[in-house]
């Protein structure tokens, strides 16, 4: 139970200051117990680190799979357009998505190595998620220009990847305007 709460605690913590900003004895008193208690729990502020970016990283998959599972009915245009306001959402109101996107640019350059072992293979599964999305959805709907879905479900992930950068360097609104604007060119050069 208190490793959990070390573990939340952590994770608020690395969201708003990063590694280097986020101190053990602050985590500690937050928590309530004297910093060299978090030992018990884990190894080194590095094995903090890495477990609560394991966590995030494992809860973020399945919320992300209930986006795509809860808007499964709705047409594919929707459902991938949709999926920028869903994100948007939640990096704005999940600290955990904070963390993340935060570590996903600013790793600590000691455990750049570790991090990107996490991130890996979370987009290597995302992406072979996606593809198998869009293969059963052009199925039912024929909208695709092709079936080269490992292909399409690639272009998708660096769309939304390359507009993520406007949440964490620039702002929502500007975030919103290029997606607004590139969706149209992107939807049209994916379909029939």
């Amino acid at each position: 139970m208190k490793a959990n709460i070390i573990l939340q605690t952590a994770l608020n913590h690395f969201a708003k200051e990063g590694y280097e900003g986020a101190s053990l004895g602050n985590i500690a008193q937050e928590v309530g117990i004297k910093k060299p208690s978090i030992y018990a729990h884990y190894a080194s502020k590095d094995d903090l680190f890495l477990s609560a970016l394991h966590y995030a990283v494992h809860t973020q998959k399945a919320r992300l799979a209930s986006y795509f599972r809860d808007a499964q009915e709705q047409p594919l245009e929707e459902l991938l357009f949709g999926y920028f306001s869903w994100f948007a959402k939640e990096s704005e109101e999940n600290e955990m998505m904070t963390f993340i996107l935060r570590m996903a640019y600013f790793p600590p350059l000691k455990l750049e190595k570790e991090v990107n072992a996490v991130f890996d293979p979370f987009f290597e599964d995302l992406h072979r998620h996606l593809a198998r999305l869009l293969r059963e959805r052009h199925k039912r709907e024929q909208v695709l220009y092709n079936d080269d879905f490992e292909s399409l479900a690639l272009s998708y992930m660096t769309l939304a990847e390359a507009s993520m950068i406007d949440l964490v360097y620039s702002s929502y609104a500007f975030y919103e305007r290029r997606v607004h604007a590139v969706w149209p060119v992107f939807w049209r050069g994916m379909t029939r």
